[in-house]
């Protein structure tokens, strides 16, 4: 089944790295994060889907889809994002790869 998405949309890929024996922290933050997220996320125009996925081996990805790279790059400034999120995972061991990457839309499945 294929999704009609606009030509321009964009997958906008966030990773963090924790020390594995943090992830039950790391999962407990993560769900009460999205208490705060969610509404501000959805807030934003542009948003088509977002995925948030924390493994028991140390990693964290944020995946989402945008309508395009003006509205997936509203994220570097949210600062529900920016500044809460990423102090409280900072504060128990999280270290994010920079920079996050917009990827232009190949193709979808």
């Amino acid at each position: 089944m294929t999704e009609s998405l606009p030509a321009n949309a964009v997958v906008r890929v966030g990773r963090a790295s924790f020390d594995p024996g943090n992830f039950e922290k790391f999962e407990a933050l993560i769900t009460k994060q999205a208490e705060y997220l969610v509404p501000a996320i959805t807030r934003l125009p542009g948003l088509l889907h977002w995925y948030t996925g924390v493994s028991p081996d140390g990693s964290m990805v944020q995946i989402s889809i945008w309508d395009s790279e003006e509205h997936a790059k509203q994220m570097d400034d949210l600062k529900e994002m920016a500044v809460i999120a990423r102090g409280e995972m900072e504060a128990i061991g999280g270290i994010f790869e920079r920079p996050i990457i917009n990827y232009p839309m190949a193709w979808t499945i």
